[in-house]
């Protein structure tokens, strides 16, 4: 009888593993890791190719690569991927740079840096007399800061595969284009992962601040015409006069007073229009920023805005059309806070020294994957100083701790080897 009892336990716990996700039975925890001998050679690998990983962030970082015209920086992130021993590496449409450490699962666990930068900083990078220089600690020169991140992922995936780290999912690293526009080349990535992702991580520091969370930001310019006419000829309508009624209603929408909550805000910040004194101008436009963490409150401060406009347009006779500059998804996953996901991470920025602050309010790559359903976190800290300046900097101890983040989250998130 004993026998037949341990034989039914034993059956019935076979019959529960086998009924497991698969990446549940691929879990490890983060002591586990740190007790594999592969792990503590890849940490220190990453410690000792620390001057490996500034001259990349040199080269990588100095090349020019505003939103929207990523190739040339795309090919070079691609081709060091092939050099680090990556595999099916690809640069997409988008432009995208991807590579991986296949598994066995199917699965994967994607990790993601920005690929842009900003406009002002390839202005900056075209004026300088020499590319990014290292510094001591830093990294000087525009387009280092933000590559910081990407070269972090490098870093991450050359120990990785150094150590001979075969994990049971998929590990994909990928740099993204167009950030800085609309999110398109996360939404490319997406598409192209989310039916087989167990995760998503948008890599944007060493792990001081992780969301979990995303918060919708949705960026408009609102443009004005009239008729136009010197000073003494002038009179009404005017374009300003139709933008300072029309910007006077917005800011008195109620949303975000009656759902700060919620992190609804909606803001006015630029307005332009006209050139000279004497000479009433044609046209003309403001900004309008509107965020909040539910989409039914981005979508009633817009149908009122637009409601405004028509009525100002009615009184007035200036005519108005609102352009969408970026817009950023809202969205949160039930149950995302105490996913391994985010735990793992709060313990890997702990073990790395950072006290992380939890925010359900991101606002980068990640808010992709959460508006479409699929768990992501943003790992994020300040990468250097003086982003989108001349003087431009990346702090090389912050790259090392990205890249020591990147290689735990995939140790414990990717199964065992």
């Amino acid at each position: 009888m004993k026998t037949c009892r341990k034989l039914i336990v034993l059956l019935s716990s076979l019959i529960v593993a086998f009924c497991l996700p698969s990446q549940l039975l691929a879990q490890r925890s983060l002591e586990d890791a740190l007790n594999d001998p592969r792990v503590q050679a890849g940490l220190t690998e990453i410690d000792n190719n620390r001057e490996w990983a500034a001259r990349q962030l040199v080269e990588i970082g100095g090349i020019v690569s505003p939103s929207g015209q990523e190739h040339e920086r795309a090919a070079a992130v691609a081709a060091l991927m092939r050099e680090i021993g990556l595999q099916q590496v690809e640069v997409t449409d988008s432009p995208n740079a991807i590579g991986k450490i296949p598994g066995r699962s199917g699965q994967a666990i994607v990790f993601v840096a920005t690929l842009d930068d900003l406009a002002t900083v390839a202005e900056h990078q075209r004026a300088a007399e020499t590319g990014p220089q290292i510094q001591g600690d830093r990294v000087v020169g525009p387009g280092t800061n933000t590559s910081l991140t990407t070269i972090a992922l490098l870093s991450a995936a050359r120990a990785l595969v150094n150590q001979g780290l075969q994990p049971e999912h998929d590990i994909v690293f990928a740099a993204v284009a167009q950030e800085e526009t609309g999110l398109r080349g996360m939404r490319a990535l997406y598409e192209q992962y989310r039916d087989r992702a167990i995760g998503f991580v948008d890599v944007l520091g060493e792990g001081s601040g992780i969301s979990y969370g995303a918060l919708g930001i949705h960026w408009w310019r609102v443009n004005a015409y009239g008729p136009a006419g010197h000073t003494l000829n002038g009179g009404l309508p005017n374009v300003n006069q139709g933008i300072a009624r029309a910007v006077d209603r917005i800011l008195q929408i109620r949303e975000p007073e009656l759902y700060a909550d919620r992190r609804t805000r909606l803001n006015v910040a630029v307005l332009n229009s006209g050139a000279v004194f004497n000479h009433k101008p044609e046209s003309g436009w403001f900004s309008l920023d509107i965020r909040s963490l539910d989409p039914e409150h981005i979508e009633s401060m817009e149908q009122q805005t637009r409601d405004i406009l028509a009525g100002v347009t009615d009184e007035l006779g200036i005519r108005f059309d609102m352009e969408p500059v970026s817009q950023i998804p809202p969205g949160q996953i039930p149950g995302a806070l105490e996913s391994k996901l985010v735990q793992d991470s709060l313990a890997i920025s702990e073990f790395l020294g950072s006290s992380p602050r939890l925010s359900n309010a991101g606002s980068a790559n990640l808010n992709v994957a959460i508006a479409g359903g699929s768990l992501a976190i943003g790992i994020s800290s300040e990468r250097g100083g003086r982003r989108g300046f001349a003087d431009e900097w990346a702090d090389i101890p912050v790259l090392q701790r990205t890249a020591k983040n990147v290689f735990l989250t995939a140790i414990t998130q990717a199964g065992r080897p």
